[in-house]
């Protein structure tokens, strides 16, 4: 059996990748990758927990943690083709619909 400090460096490492794409990277699509990213690395924490304590509780969670992620990609990507067809480009600096 697999130790749950793995689960939990991997999720962090994870994590952090995710964070650090969003921070640097300015692409709409690369931002929205990477916070699937960080909400698989929030599942996988809440796996092992749930392995590790033997309570099937967050295994559900997960589930819906999925459906919304599932919802947010398919609504981001209706914004990102929005956008695009609006100012020809998905960079996030040259976006600026909400400015005066």
């Amino acid at each position: 059996m697999i130790p749950l400090d793995y689960y939990l460096i991997l999720s962090a490492l994870l994590f952090t990748f995710g964070v650090i794409g969003v921070v640097i990277r300015r692409n709409v699509i690369i931002v929205f990758m990477s916070i699937e990213l960080m909400l698989n690395s929030v599942n996988l924490t809440l796996v092992g927990y749930s392995a590790y304590l033997g309570d099937p509780t967050g295994q559900m969670l997960v589930f819906f943690v999925i459906a919304v992620a599932a919802a947010e990609a398919a609504v981001g990507l209706g914004i990102v083709i929005a956008l695009f067809r609006l100012r020809r480009t998905v960079n996030v600096d040259e976006i600026n619909i909400l400015k005066w």
